[in-house]
Order: structure tokens, then C-alpha cells, then sequence
């Protein structure tokens, strides 16, 4: 067993106490998992690993070991990606960003086993805000009981923020890049609520509807204390592509999405946003 290290949670120069060390910090910036104690902070962000995929046509997420595998031996075009969803402690609020694959972990839905070693209780997220219903990022919206075999939305005490026109979108394409077994309950459930076009959440939290990777894809602002969180999922998905000007395949419309992540990076550049990026390899936090 490894001995404790000391890492830094993003949290504004705040720091907080890791038992253990799942992943190495680059850039002296971040963290990983196991248990911690924040000592301060004014807004602590999260990542939530579920662990580094190749995805090619099939639309099929193929677990990836960075230290093991070749990508070079996946099929032609594979991409590389991590899949992470984020906490976001506010002063207000515990937020998730997305829900992940909805694997399973030890009999566990892989969403609550990393929440738990991050040291947060699953029944104490009060909001899940959803970006769009893509299986890499919903699969863990809902979990089956095993008793009844019904599926029920995972987080029990959070209120879930989703764009109407997705679910029904989601609901109407189906498979293979969505699944509609894993969302039907959030059609009956009265903690979902229903976001319509561009808008602000309780004072702090801004969303904005911007399609481009898929009709419906929103981004969220989050901001307290003076900070500001920038989600912009995937059509803003890793720190390389806000870097680069280039037009993906896998966007409906990869000229808006270029475009948008030009303004973006600029923007918060100016204003000094921290940027979470769901599918980066090497940086899941960057403030620049």
C-alpha cells in the first residue's frame, strides 16, 4: 500500500488532505480520489474518473490502460477520451456534471463508489446538471432496483436539470447513442426539471443551449465567491481542442462547435474561468 501524499484539490489556492493517491497531479494544479478534508474554499471542483476509453464508429466506450495498451492497435479512427464527471461544492450547492457510463464497480454504480471515495455522500448531491443524455454521459442518471427492477434516477435527494427538447430528442433517436431504457424514469420523476432553451439556475448558474455536437447540448456557468466554473462538455471536451482550430466528424455541426470553443477560450482567458473538461486525458481542471 502506498503511502499518504499531500495533493491540492482545485479550490482558488485552498488546499485539502488526500489519503492515498489514485492519480498524480500535472502542473502542480490537481488531484484524485480517496478521502480528504478540505480545510477552506470557496468553490471545490472534483473530478470523478471512471477510468480512460477508446471509441470508434461503433460507438462502443473499450476500456484504455495508458500504461498497457497501444492505441495504435484499437480500430482505424478510434479516439482516445476520458470519461469524468465533476463535483462542484458551492456555497449553496453539491453539483454533479453529468452522470458517466453507469458502470458498475464492486456491485456499485461506478458514479457512487467514486463519489464516496472522493468523500461525498451520494444522497447529498442536491443538483445534477445535464449537458445531454449521450450514454457516456447519462449512463448513470438512473440505476435499477434490484428488488422491483424498476430504474430510478441514482442521486436520491438531487433535483436534475435537463433540457426538455433532449429527452425528447434522446427518446425519438434511441440507439447507439443513446439508450432509452436508462432514461424513461426521468419522464415520471418529480425532481426532474425541465430546462427550456438559455437560462439562470437559483441566482448563480447560467446554461445556454448551443447544439453543435448534438442538437440539444447545453454548457454551464457556475459561479460563487467571485469564481467562475465553465462546463462546456462536448462540444469544449479537452484542453488540446480549445487550443486547435479543426472541424470533428462526431459534431452535428463541427464549424459551430470550432467556433464556439474560440470564443470560450477567450473569454475565459479574459475573465479568468476554470474549465472542466470531460473527456481529457491529462487535464480535467485548467485555470488559466
Amino acid at each position: 500500500m502506498r503511502a499518504p501524499v499531500l495533493i491540492f484539490i482545485w479550490s482558488k489556492g485552498k488546499s485539502a488532505q488526500w489519503q492515498g493517491d489514485d492519480k498524480v497531479l500535472k502542473g502542480g494544479q490537481l488531484f484524485y480520489w480517496c478521502s480528504w478534508r478540505i480545510f477552506a474554499a470557496v468553490m471545490t471542483i472534483i473530478p470523478l474518473s471512471e477510468g480512460a476509453f477508446t471509441i470508434d464508429k461503433s460507438k462502443v466506450f473499450v476500456a484504455f490502460d495508458k500504461q498497457a495498451d497501444d492505441l495504435q492497435q484499437r480500430a482505424t479512427g478510434s479516439l482516445l477520451v476520458e470519461v469524468q464527471p465533476f463535483v462542484v461544492i458551492t456555497s449553496e450547492d453539491v453539483i454533479l456534471l453529468d452522470t458517466g457510463l453507469g458502470f458498475q464497480q464492486d456491485g456499485d454504480l461506478q458514479l457512487h463508489a467514486n463519489l464516496k471515495r472522493a468523500g461525498v455522500d451520494p444522497g447529498s448531491v442536491t443538483k445534477v446538471l445535464m449537458s445531454h443524455l449521450h450514454k457516456d454521459h447519462a449512463g448513470g442518471i438512473s440505476r435499477r432496483d434490484p428488488a422491483t427492477g424498476r430504474r430510478t434516477l441514482s442521486l436520491p435527494n438531487a433535483s436534475y436539470y435537463i433540457q426538455r427538447s433532449e429527452f425528447e430528442f434522446a427518446m425519438q433517436k434511441g440507439f447507439p447513442s443513446y439508450i432509452p431504457e436508462e432514461l424513461e424514469c426521468i419522464g415520471l420523476s418529480p425532481r426532474v426539471r425541465w430546462l427550456e432553451g438559455d437560462g439562470v439556475i437559483d441566482g448563480y448558474i447560467k446554461y445556454e443551449v448551443t447544439g453543435a455536437h448534438c442538437p440539444f447540448h447545453q454548457v454551464f456557468w457556475i459561479v460563487d465567491g467571485g469564481e467562475t466554473a465553465f462546463f462546456g462538455a462536448d462540444v469544449a471536451p479537452q484542453l488540446q481542442q480549445m487550443k486547435s482550430r479543426f472541424v470533428a466528424k462526431y459534431d452535428v455541426d463541427g464549424r459551430l462547435a470550432m467556433e464556439l470553443r474560440g470564443k470560450w477560450w477567450q473569454q475565459g482567458h479574459d475573465l479568468k474561468w476554470t474549465f472542466l473538461f470531460y473527456h481529457d486525458i491529462n487535464t480535467p481542471v485548467f485555470n488559466p
